[in-house]
């Protein structure tokens, strides 16, 4: 058997992880869900995933993994080669610190289920929730940018070799598409994202190279 991931192309969680898989050399087999038609609320995959969420992802042994963080640390685990995280704690620290930005402070309030629950309660329309997903993604990105003049920043989020930061960075730079933010706001995070998107690891894990992208 071989791993499964169980993701949606679109998911900016789901794309770090695939960009993670790739880095990692580690072959899967994809399973799409559609988030709008309810697919991840079934009885099925709630037995799998009692959030609902994407993505999961199910090891040779039938185990399920949830939340993207945590497979890719089980993943770092596992399979430590390449490295996703320094060998040093204080690098590790200052990568985590970069991907918890996007990861805990952007991702949580930009997700479907935040944006849905906007225009539910609240009657948000398009205009509204892009202005709610415009403003968290600056207030972060600002802040990221800043921290990125570090002398530690490389090619790369950390020195010249992808790692954990740069997997939520590619993944939310392609989220932020979705509301037409521009990237070039960030130059820092611009450069990175160009030379990350030149790597067939990340290439591969963007949205638009999905089966489920059609």
């Amino acid at each position: 058997m071989r791993l499964k991931l169980h993701n949606f192309f679109r998911s900016s969680t789901s794309t770090r992880l695939r960009a993670a898989l790739n880095l990692k050399g580690l072959q899967y087999d994809y399973l799409a869900y559609v988030l709008r038609k309810g697919e991840t609320q079934t009885p099925e995959y709630l037995a799998r995933n009692p959030q609902g969420l994407v993505p999961s992802l199910e090891l040779e042994d039938g185990t399920t993994l949830i939340q993207s963080l945590a497979i890719i640390e089980w993943l770092e685990d596992a399979h430590p080669d390449p490295a996703l995280l320094p060998g040093d704690p204080l690098g590790r620290a200052r990568v985590r610190g970069l991907a918890y930005m996007i990861a805990c402070e952007i991702h949580p309030l930009n997700n479907l289920r935040v944006l849905f629950r906007l225009r539910d309660q609240f009657g948000a329309d398009e205009e509204a929730q892009k202005a709610w997903f415009t403003h968290w993604v600056c207030t972060t990105f600002d802040a990221l940018e800043e921290a990125l003049q570090d002398a530690q920043t490389g090619r790369y989020c950390h020195g010249d070799t992808p790692g954990l930061a740069d997997l939520c960075l590619y993944a939310q730079v392609w989220n932020n598409r979705r509301f037409a933010i521009p990237v070039e706001d960030w130059p820092t995070i611009a450069r990175i994202f160009a030379d990350l998107d030149a790597l067939p690891a990340f290439r591969d894990a963007a949205p638009p190279n999905q089966p489920d992208a059609a």
